[in-house]
């Protein structure tokens, strides 16, 4: 039995960086809602539990809380900002609304010893990022302030003999630039962890799982996009269950350009795969005609998409399990499952799939992070230029084609895009950003060639920089690459007279437009 490190999630924007700080001192952790039964958290036997932070007010009539059992079980517990609160008050200390909020950069100075400050002196300052509008005023029974600020009497306290601790600021971001050395304290000393989780103990893992779970006689479709994480899951299956595994890529028409080459080549020349193309551009197009709504969009895909591969298991005959590569920031953006955290919008594989499906899914990177993906995507062996692809969306260009989409508009976007991919890669850039594409804009704008007046649609250009794409920032793209990239367009394909940047970041904006 693998190593755990709980999670209890009360709603942090910075949740899921927690996750990502542990995976990456080599633990393996899991989030969850903090309404996860004591029963069940006891099966799960974690050497650790961490308590989020949260927008809530831990005193506030119906703010979220756990059982104080919790604090019984003898396993060590990090709080983290509400985290931190809630175990204050719920062990018998005083939390109220602080005069003087902290939101930023803010140094603690080290109080006393303590475990959790493993290598650090009283009286060093530690630059930490705070985000809180309350503060500890009182602390429970047995616990001794380890740090402080200004505003911050009780910045961090803990009680030693239980091994509980708990931090007013946030040590999982980067804005707290030893974080790292703290969590690696509670992980390495205070449970007893190992780092021992990693890619190569992840395709163990999930091989056997797969195997238990398909049985020795299933059959699995695998709806393959030529994407990253669709592609991982192909060869992790082909390596789980071999010739049972089918794999269709359907051809919707929303794809970018010779994806459907690209595919073909990879699995079926290089993996030798079972691997069917269905031609659906007429469907989907007729389907999605007249829908510019974002949300109604994916739903129609996810649908679509469905309904074609239990056409095909049907086919095929025996197969009753559909794999999807589904990732965990798709998850938590569609529903919200694993805490008090906000629906940003459906991902067609997740929140636009049907109620009632004859196939059940398989979906072993749904707690994974994207970087983690494309390390898996090596150790099963995927050719360097397909793991590290730049992630499309599942709608495909049904997001980025906003207003309309016909086949025309699409085609137009589908030939700028393909000049954005080939400057950037010219460029050199192209692995060092994240995402770098062309959005097809509803807005006609007048321009003039060849001394000819034109009315002609708009392309906007994204490129962001992002470690998961649960935040991003707009890459500063050199002028001249812009210029390049906005000459070639307005040149070479017939539709687009006028080229804007995108210079939003993530919040508040989306990475996708739609």
């Amino acid at each position: 039995m693998r190593e755990l490190i709980l999670i209890l999630d009360f709603g942090s924007q910075y949740t899921q960086l927690i996750a990502r700080r542990i995976r990456e001192l080599g633990v393996y952790s899991e989030i969850h809602p903090y309404v996860l039964p004591l029963a069940e958290i006891r099966r799960r036997a974690p050497l650790g539990i961490v308590l989020s932070g949260g927008p809530s007010s831990c005193y506030e009539e119906g703010a979220p809380t756990i059982d104080p059992e919790l604090f019984a079980l003898g396993i060590p517990i990090l709080g983290i900002c509400y985290g931190a609160q809630l175990t204050a008050r719920l062990l018998g200390g005083h939390v109220a609304a602080s005069e003087h909020r902290e939101y930023g950069r803010a140094h603690v100075t080290v109080a006393a010893a303590s475990e959790l400050f493993t290598g650090f002196s009283p009286g060093e300052e530690l630059a930490v990022w705070m985000s809180h509008g309350d503060r500890v005023e009182a602390l429970p029974p047995g616990f001794s302030l380890i740090g402080d600020t200004p505003n911050s009497p009780a910045a961090a306290f803990s009680d030693e003999a239980r091994k509980i601790f708990c931090v007013q600021f946030h040590p999982e971001v980067v804005h707290t630039p030893r974080g790292a050395e703290l969590l690696s304290s509670f992980l390495f000393r205070s449970c007893g962890a190992h780092a021992n989780w990693n890619m190569a103990s992840f395709v163990d893992t999930a091989i056997a799982d797969i195997r238990a779970r398909v049985g020795e006689q299933g059959r699995v479709i695998c709806g393959l996009s030529g994407g990253v994480d669709s592609s991982v899951v192909a060869a992790l299956l082909h390596r789980a269950i071999g010739d049972r595994l089918t794999c269709i890529f359907v051809d919707n028409g929303l794809l970018r350009a010779g994806e459907r080459e690209a595919v073909a080549t990879v699995f079926r020349d290089h993996f030798h795969v079972d691997l069917r193309v269905i031609d659906a551009e007429d469907r989907f197009l007729a389907v999605l005609s007249d829908v510019t709504e974002p949300e109604r969009k994916r739903k129609l895909i996810g649908y679509e998409f469905i309904a074609i591969f239990e056409e095909e298991a049907r086919r095929i005959g025996g197969a009753k399990w559909l794999a999807q590569g589904t990732l965990y920031p798709d998850v938590i953006e569609s529903i919200s499952h694993k805490g008090p955290s906000a629906t940003i919008k459906t991902h067609h594989n997740v929140g636009g799939l049907p109620e009632r499906m004859e196939l059940k899914l398989i979906e072993p990177l749904r707690e994974l992070f994207k970087d983690e993906v494309r390390q898996l995507g090596l150790e099963c062996g995927l050719p360097h230029a397909m793991v590290w692809r730049q992630p499309f969306p599942g709608p495909g260009l049904a997001v980025r084609c906003l207003g309309p989409l016909t086949r025309e508009r699409l085609d137009t976007l589908r030939r700028a895009d393909a000049i954005i991919e080939e400057e950037i890669r010219a460029a050199g850039l192209y692995e060092e950003i994240w995402q770098s594409f062309g959005v097809l804009l509803p807005v006609r704008t007048v321009g003039v060639m060849g001394d000819q007046r034109t009315y002609a649609e708009v392309l906007a250009i994204r490129a962001v920089h992002s470690r998961d794409g649960m935040t991003a920032d707009w890459v500063q793209l050199p002028y001249e690459l812009l210029g390049t990239i906005s000459t070639r367009v307005t040149n070479e394909v017939r539709g687009i007279n006028r080229v804007v940047y995108d210079i939003s970041s993530k919040p508040p904006a989306t990475i996708e437009w739609e």
